[in-house]
């Protein structure tokens, strides 16, 4: 029971931190946008907010990895449960536990920030899409992102002498697709990190957020039974 206790607390921590820590670099390019003009916040938007929320996952995977694995996100937990990868059970606990990180995380940074001036990192489509994409766009974008995101983390996770650069490669894997993701969603792949920010906004990102959560399960879904597919038959569980 207590191994399961702190496993729980482990995913809320790393969250709540990568929600800090991720969207909180977008909060800073808004500024900057605000301050400096749009090439300078887009730049800015596109490689620095990927890099940050890369260096938090790895920053995280090597703090709370050995205690829960570092999924702190439940489109990556959904894929370890059908991968085979994890009870039940815990992907309850993990679910609950990443929600109520995001959203200490975004409460967190309305704190900081004394408010929702230059907005909380939230994802979008429409107008709130610096590219413009329709839903449907966003929907594909988001379930292709985090197939491929899933993907990775199941292949890297997959053998044990991995271990000591797992952390490494699912932070740059989450750099990459965000590089792609940012300008048309913000990117998502993780429904937790959506819900908590478009909690505290209300309003079209409380409208939108639905994509942001059921787009990604799907990705991760299918990212899941595609690795199973692969697996040599002595592999399979």
């Amino acid at each position: 029971m207590m191994e399961s206790i702190r496993k729980y607390i482990a995913e809320f921590i790393g969250t709540a931190v990568l929600v800090i820590f991720g969207c909180g670099s977008a909060v800073a390019a808004n500024a900057m946008l605000d301050a400096q003009g749009v090439v300078v916040a887009l730049s800015f938007s596109t490689l620095a907010i990927s890099v940050a929320f890369g260096l938090v996952i790895v920053a995280m995977a090597y703090s709370v990895g050995n205690i829960s694995g570092c999924h702190i996100n439940p489109a990556v937990s959904l894929g370890m449960l059908i991968a085979g990868k994890m009870s039940v059970t815990d992907f309850i606990g993990y679910v609950i536990s990443q929600f109520l990180g995001g959203i200490v995380g975004a409460a967190a940074l309305v704190g900081i920030l004394g408010g929702t001036e230059y907005g909380l990192g939230t994802n979008g489509y429409g107008d709130a899409s610096v590219m413009g994409a329709t839903m449907t766009q966003a929907i594909a974008i988001e379930v292709i992102l985090t197939f491929v995101f899933v993907f990775a983390i199941l292949g890297v996770t997959s053998k044990a002498q991995n271990s000591a650069v797992a952390g490494i490669v699912i932070g740059l894997t989450l750099t990459l697709v965000h590089i792609l993701g940012v300008p048309f969603t913000g990117t998502s792949v993780n429904p937790a990190r959506s819900f908590g920010p478009a909690l505290f906004m209300g309003s079209e990102a409380l409208s939108q957020v639905w994509v942001f959560i059921v787009a990604p399960l799907i990705g991760a879904a299918i990212a899941a039974v595609v690795f199973r597919l692969l697996q040599p038959e002595d592999k399979k569980n």
